[in-house]
């Protein structure tokens, strides 16, 4: 079956790539970190579609698995250039050193003199918006047109310091506090006013995602601030065809939810309660411990199971479920994030049963290569005139933007098919249904 959207034309990905993340701490570091130890050979991207995975193509008989990056035209990771700001002044080695996220001597030494090279620019910063945060190395004004022309012009200099040719931004920095769209999120002229006015509803990520957008630049959420899903953002990228994608990098603990949720509401298992809690010890653990920042975490992390579960359409099944979350900031256990969950459910006659997780990750580990995915995978969508929402990414998302007046698809095996067959359309292949008759009819 085809899409009835014809398939695009994508320009090919020559010259450099410029990756602009806004923050440059432990998921930032290690994304780059990364990336430069894999150009060389001496590391392997797991967990990064672009680089590892495979796409099938046709029917089973046909043996037709590429990888995703012989498939489609993605910018080689050679041709990655980096740049940053960040509230601390320290480059990204000295960044990586103090995330501790990777060993030295198995890791940073052997690229220090490329890490070393990524100094950050000045970041557009106010305390209001993630009091935890104490870094002074920001721009030198309150001034929030001030910051989006500082903003502007950074992107500029960089263009022309690393002789780039297309640029993706991807936010990599804190969660700020909760922001409900309002008034001045509404349209251009009004949130060109609330900029003028220092309204405190304009963000600084508002800011890095308007400057993005004004210079062209695809951006990608990576938290769950209000950004380029602001009403006023969203249209605009729209109006200027130039891709955006949000929020929050699904990592851990939503992960595991959005396993296993669906395999709860699959076989018609009912749901009674979810507890979740989280003990992290990193920068993002630190700014969540105020609880004005943690709202915005968890109005990210609540979405996930009423979206899957539908309780509206199963209420015996998941009309009366207590779900909660919590974040504990934990300086001991560093990067190494521990998410704990308790799951009661139900199953025939209404008889209960539990299922606990105890997840060990390693939070950067884990958003690395959503980032990578992420910063190629909008960059392919800019060179294939796809701009406006990328739903397709809706994967490696907690809370996925979508269009107005749509649900978002939460359950990761129809996001992941959504992605593939998106790259399918985008070759001119034909997309899968796993409906298999053809197997059968022909027999």
């Amino acid at each position: 079956m085809s899409s009835s959207s014809p398939t695009p034309t994508i320009a090919p990905a020559t010259g450099r790539l410029g990756v602009l993340t806004v923050g440059l701490g432990a998921v930032a570091s290690t994304l780059i970190a990364g990336v430069e130890l894999s150009k060389r050979g001496q590391g392997q991207p797991i967990g990064s579609m672009t680089q590892m995975g495979t796409i099938r193509l046709g029917k089973r008989t046909d043996h037709r698995s590429p990888l995703v990056k012989d498939f489609v035209p993605l910018a080689a990771l050679d041709d990655i250039v980096w740049g940053a700001w960040d509230v601390y002044p320290d480059d990204a080695y000295v960044a990586a050193s103090r995330a501790g996220v990777l060993e030295h001597g198995r890791h940073l030494e052997a690229i220090s003199d490329a890490l070393r090279e990524v100094r950050p620019m000045t970041a557009a910063f106010e305390k209001k918006y993630a009091r935890n945060l104490d870094g002074d190395h920001i721009k030198p004004t309150s001034s929030k047109r001030a910051m989006l022309e500082a903003i502007r012009a950074d992107i500029n200099q960089f263009r022309e310091e690393k002789q780039v040719d297309r640029v993706v931004m991807i936010w990599c920095a804190s969660t700020e506090i909760f922001i409900e769209p309002g008034p001045a999120h509404m349209d251009v002229e009004s949130f060109e006013k609330a900029i003028d006015a220092n309204d405190e509803t304009v963000s600084p990520a508002q800011l890095y995602a308007y400057a993005a957008l004004l210079e062209g630049v695809p951006f990608a959420n990576g938290a769950p601030n209000l950004a380029v899903d602001a009403p006023v953002l969203r249209q605009f990228a729209t109006d200027r065809n130039i891709p955006i994608s949000g929020k929050d990098f699904k990592t851990g603990q939503t992960l595991m939810k959005t396993v296993l949720a669906p395999m709860l509401k699959a076989r018609q298992l009912g749901l009674s309660g979810w507890y979740s809690t989280n003990i992290l010890g990193n920068r993002d653990g630190e700014v969540l411990d105020a609880p004005e920042n943690f709202k915005t975490k968890e109005e990210s992390k609540l979405g996930v199971l009423e979206h899957i579960l539908e309780p509206g359409t199963n209420p015996d099944l998941y009309g009366d479920v207590f779900h909660k979350v919590q974040i504990n900031y934990y300086p001991p256990r560093g990067d190494n994030k521990e998410g704990w969950d308790n799951i009661d459910i139900f199953g025939w006659l209404g008889y209960p049963m539990q299922i606990k997780v105890n997840f060990l990750c390693r939070d950067s580990i884990l958003a690395a290569p959503l980032a990578l995915d992420l910063v190629l995978f909008s960059d392919l969508a800019q060179r294939a005139g796809l701009g406006g929402i990328q739903e397709w990414l809706s994967f490696y998302y907690k809370s996925p933007q979508v269009a107005p007046g749509l649900y978002p698809e939460h359950d990761l095996f129809i996001q992941l098919t959504k992605l593939k067959n998106t790259l399918r359309w985008m070759m001119g292949e034909d997309q899968i249904t796993h409906l298999g008759r053809e197997y059968y009819d022909e027999a």
